[in-house]
């Protein structure tokens, strides 16, 4: 940027030359200046980005200090402004150092180009927090959510979460904010928020001579109409206010300005009620309108006594997803002021809260929510329209899980609704996963996007629901689901209570099936065919964990699928009653599928001997397309892995180096056994196709298996 000085050894770094990869350069760059090796750097496909991030986010912690390498070490040289505009993703841990260094007062560059750059906004292992710096944050998620760009807000790791510092985080995330003097910026309210005043004074001023305009116009036809001489009726009733809600109909039913700009009340609410309700029919407030239309104004007091109790005006929604209803009868009950720690900063009334634009994914990974805090939560997911995406993972939600459907049915009867991804993982159910299933696709038909996912069987059975009429009995309308992701408890699979699922999911094209019993020898042929039946359009069928060792000849059907595409079959025991004969059919089967483009089979104990033999799915007489081949955790050795490639060379030769496998995965297999030759058989793969393993210790994973027998 003009006017801007960067350090003449960093100008390659930062402004790279057009056309030019310096790809080498960055990884170089990060060897030099971060000095540890990055995790997952298989997975990184820009080490501009990777580098630019991790840099600003270490500066930002303490944890790098730029005078120890001499091309940063320069007095004209700002470490997080000139690496700000390259943030995308930033995370806050701790004691939230980072949100009061970001609004310190010689930050505030940095924090414009943050408001610009920055879309996921990550909370870590959070701690307790002072007045003083909840102020900061409240100060930071104004300006990057409701004045900036994050759409994500992503929280992980709190095992004790402070519930004032963990509400507010959400409620700012849902577009809620109290603006005053007890959270102002250093010198005042919010420029940017004193900007938009400005704009919607003067469009409700353009609006007050429009309307002052239309009015002289109407008094001028009435006048010069003959024979119809204006009744004394309602004369007299709008100069006693009996006429008014007629003024306040056309006043409302104009075109509006964009809903970020317009106010909205709601009567106040003591309690906070799980059970939300449409509050369509309620009346507005039009306080601001009665100091602007004169023929309103006279009416106020008549009209204040009429409603007969207090209300609130209420900004409206600062953003796209806008909407004036349902959030402002309830108020948050949480903590009170002695338990948080010097005060209830951050925690307000949501009728005393003004409403900006809000994310669109809020993420919530180990972090326990009591019944309180479920209860805020679910009235703010019951009008957050802009949400997309919702993961709750390991919340210990347990009976609460009540709660957060009542928010969610609430939040589905907005018309506006974007919520698309829903992802529900924990420790324990508390209603079985089909019953769950139901409940939320009923409510939301036009989820893409559904997992529902439990470890363990409540403990307390007698605490435990054997089925609610209202979600059992529920029918599901047809849906736009296209992907289903069920963990079971170790619950029985009735097809059954899934078909109805099926049946409703016309688009399915992915479903996962994981940790479920078969009742009955005949329940994964009666799945197989309600699939056929119901989702004509099933590319990717997942099984983890479930016993297959006995359904040999549903194996097979499913191999030779002419629609699927991608088909797993993860630690299921595939082999563990099979006879040699069983593999020769499998391989055969995929042999003769074209369609079938990856094939999943970690942790069946696959073993050198079976791994060897795969390799003819690739012969010369096989019309395969298959391009993914997962054989991880399979007691793979060196040597039968290099058995494997050697043959895989032949088939290649005599194809005259025609094939379409690409990928193979090798994750956590036997390969220390022997370095020298895992490394020439991996050497020899990775010249076919692209190779993925780890460096797994097999002697300590043994040892922990033996010590869990």
């Amino acid at each position: 940027a003009a006017g801007v000085w960067v350090c003449p050894c960093l100008v390659d770094f930062f402004f790279p030359p057009l056309g030019l990869s310096t790809q080498p350069i960055w990884r170089k760059l990060w060897d030099d200046v971060m000095k540890t090796r990055p995790p997952n750097s298989e997975n990184i496909t820009c080490w501009r980005k990777k580098f630019l991030e991790t840099f600003f986010s270490n500066v930002l912690h303490g944890v790098l200090d730029v005078s120890s390498d001499w091309r940063l070490n320069d007095h004209h040289f700002s470490p997080l402004l000139h690496s700000s505009p390259h943030v995308s993703q930033l995370t806050l841990c701790n004691m939230l150092q980072g949100a009061v260094e970001l609004t310190a007062e010689h930050n505030q560059k940095v924090l414009e180009n943050l408001a610009s750059s920055l879309r996921i906004l990550k909370f870590q292992h959070l701690l307790s927090s002072d007045q003083s710096i909840r102020r900061s944050l409240v100060l930071l998620l104004h300006r990057l959510i409701h004045h900036g760009s994050v759409s994500q807000v992503s929280m992980y790791s709190w095992p004790v979460p402070d519930t004032v510092l963990l509400v507010l985080i959400l409620s700012m995330s849902a577009g809620f904010w109290r603006s005053g003097n007890a959270l102002a910026y250093h010198s005042g309210p919010c420029g940017l928020c004193r900007e938009e005043d400005k704009a919607q004074s003067q469009e409700s001023a353009q609006e007050q001579a429009e309307r002052g305009r239309y009015d002289e116009r109407k008094w001028s036809d009435g006048e010069n109409q003959k024979g119809s001489p204006r009744a004394p009726e309602a004369a007299d009733a709008e100069v006693n206010g009996y006429g008014a809600d007629t003024c306040l109909t056309s006043v409302l039913s104009r075109p509006r300005s964009p809903p970020l700009q317009n106010q909205s009340c709601e009567e106040a609410s003591s309690k906070v009620p799980c059970d939300h309700t449409s509050s369509q029919g309620r009346s507005r407030c039009v306080s601001d309108q009665l100091s602007r239309y004169p023929v309103i104004r006279k009416t106020r007091r008549r009209l204040k006594s009429a409603v007969g109790k207090k209300r609130r005006c209420l900004r409206r929604s600062r953003g796209p997803y806008a909407d004036p209803e349902d959030l402002y009868d309830f108020v948050f009950t949480v903590a009170r002021e002695d338990n948080s720690g010097g005060g209830s900063a951050g925690i307000f009334s949501l009728k005393a809260a003004h409403r900006f634009r809000s994310v669109s994914t809020l993420e919530l990974f180990s972090i326990p929510l009591t019944g309180e805090t479920c209860r805020t939560l679910s009235n703010l997911l019951s009008s957050w329209v802009s949400l997309e995406n919702l993961v709750l993972s390991y919340n210990g939600l347990g009976a609460n899980i009540i709660c957060i459907l009542s928010g969610l049915r609430a939040l589905s009867r907005h018309s506006d609704c974007h919520l698309r991804v829903v992802r529900v993982s924990d420790v324990f159910s508390h209603m079985p996963c089909m019953e769950l299933v139901r409940c939320i696709l009923s409510a939301f038909p036009q989820l893409h996007t559904l997992s529902v996912s439990f470890d363990l069987k409540n403990q307390l059975e007698g605490n435990r629901p054997e089925g609610n009429p209202s979600c059992s009995e529920v029918e599901i309308p047809e849906s736009c689901l296209e992907q289903l992701e069920i963990r079971f408890p170790r619950e029985p699979l009735h097809t059954t209570f899934l078909l109805p699922v099926l049946k409703a999911s016309k688009s399915l094209q992915q479903l996962s099936l994981d940790s479920a019993t078969l009742p009955s020898s005949q329940e994964l042929g009666l799945l197989l065919e309600a699939l056929k039946e119901c989702n004509p359009n099933l590319k990717k069928l997942s099984f983890h964990d479930v016993n297959l060792a006995e359904h040999q000849k549903e194996v097979l059907l499913l191999l030779q699928d002419p629609v699927l595409q991608e088909i797993t079959f993860s630690f299921c025991r595939l082999f563990e009653s099979s006879t040699t004969e069983f593999l020769s059919e499998i391989i055969n089967t995929v042999k003769r599928n074209s369609s079938l483009k990856s094939l999943k089979l970690p942790g069946n104990r696959l073993g050198n001997h079976r791994l060897v033999a795969l390799a003819d799915i690739f012969s010369e007489d096989s019309s395969s397309s298959l391009c993914q081949l997962d054989v991880s955790s399979n007691c793979i050795k060196p040597d039968g892995l290099l058995e494997f490639t050697k043959k895989l060379e032949g088939h290649i030769q005599q194809r005259g180096g025609q094939i379409q496998f690409t990928h193979l995965r090798l994750f956590q297999n036997w390969l220390d056994q022997d370095a020298e030759t895992a490394q020439e058989a991996l050497r020899r793969l990775k010249a076919v196709c692209s190779v993925v393993n780890d460096s797994w210790d097999s002697s300590q994973a043994f040892a922990d298996y033996i010590s869990v027998m």
